[in-house]
């Protein structure tokens, strides 16, 4: 008799079950066994996928990718690491496209193993969650020390974690600013919601206007008009070559 193991993403939403959950797929996504595929490719997979969580766009996420590339290439034309953060910060969304629930993939992020924050988003819903009532997960500081930094917070797993970690893992050369937008610019509660300060140390501090800045792009280049993607792939394509060639690991 086959035994079926049934996925825990179907199981174990992040509301109830923080710790498993994140642990499944730190272990199924994290070490990039996934495919190879270069990044171009990555990011047409998006013109497949439609971001069920955000309430401004109805259009394929690869147009939301190149609109904030494009917005941030007007404001800063001399940061071509900046435009290309632009381009590729949501492409780990392609976990949707792998028969991940988007629920599992999108939307805000936030630390766990400490108090939730009321900024989290639908808050209220942590109520059942056995982390609230945790002796230790449910303290402001919970696992961690006070200014540890945010690099050594265990996050929700979501598309940010997931393509920091494909950035870090094929050795691509974004700075250090860029890699920070990437992987926390989905954490709300942190970047505008004000929280989370007692985690955070001077780094932090010191990388928060830069993930603030590329928020401007991420909100506000969202429009009807869509970019002409096949005349602007040859420009992006050069900075993909400059900072992240080649066939990557995902």
């Amino acid at each position: 008799m086959k035994i079926i193991q049934e996925d825990p993403s179907l199981v174990y939403r992040p509301e109830s079950e923080d710790h498993q959950y994140r642990n499944y797929k730190i272990a199924q996504w994290g070490s990039c066994a996934y495919r190879k595929m270069n990044l171009m490719e990555a990011i047409s997979l998006l013109d497949n996928l439609v971001d069920e969580s955000d309430p401004d766009v109805d259009f394929p996420n690869s147009y939301h990718a190149f609109q904030t590339a494009e917005g941030i290439r007007r404001v800063h034309p001399d940061k071509d690491w900046f435009q290309l953060v632009g381009l590729l910060h949501d492409v780990g969304k392609i976990m949707a496209l792998a028969n991940e629930p988007q629920w599992a993939v999108v939307g805000d992020t936030f630390p766990v193993g400490c108090k939730f924050q009321e900024s989290i988003v639908f808050c209220d819903t942590f109520k059942g969650n056995p982390d609230t009532h945790h002796p230790v997960y449910s303290t402001k500081y919970g696992i961690y020390e006070p200014n540890c930094g945010l690099e050594n917070v265990m996050m929700s797993w979501g598309h940010d974690e997931y393509m920091y970690r494909v950035l870090k893992y094929n050795k691509c050369t974004i700075p250090e600013e860029g890699l920070y937008m990437i992987r926390f610019h989905s954490c709300y509660p942190w970047h505008t919601g004000g929280d989370y300060q007692h985690l955070c140390n001077d780094k932090d501090r010191k990388m928060l206007p830069w993930v603030q800045e590329f928020n401007k792009f991420d909100l506000y280049t969202k429009t009807e008009d869509m970019p002409e993607v096949e005349t602007l792939r040859p420009y992006y394509q050069s900075l993909i070559d400059k900072y992240c060639p080649g066939v990557l690991s995902w």
